[in-house]
């Protein structure tokens, strides 16, 4: 009888209303479903976003340097990147060009990271 009363009295002491980074643990299973869909959808748009460079690495590094145009803004919409950032960030691939033209790799990152 006391075992129960005690594991409840240390679960509803685990619900404060002050911050801390652990959150509250009965909302933990619901928070672990919902990062793993927000995962699974962020590498579904990875996988893609890396088929789109490989397949118009070129064509993207053109339009790197020419400051953007259509198969680089269909890159940053397969990635989900809001449309405010990418000018600036066309800039910063203006600026580690070389790095993008020998890895397509590294433009995936670079476009995935504003997304």
């Amino acid at each position: 009888m006391r075992y129960p009363t005690i594991c409840a009295t240390l679960l509803l002491a685990a619900c404060s209303q002050q911050a801390n980074h652990l959150g509250n643990p009965l909302l933990w299973p619901v928070r672990g479903a919902a990062s793993a869909v927000q995962e699974a959808g962020y590498t579904q748009r990875r996988g893609q976003v890396e088929l789109f460079v490989k397949a118009n690495h070129p064509a993207l590094i053109r339009e790197i340097r020419d400051g953007g145009g259509p198969t680089l803004a269909r890159a940053f919409d397969i990635a989900g990147a809001p449309a405010a950032v990418r000018a600036p960030h066309i800039l910063q691939l203006q600026s580690d060009l070389a790095l993008y033209q020998a890895s397509p790799q590294a433009l995936v990152v670079a476009i995935m990271v504003v997304s």
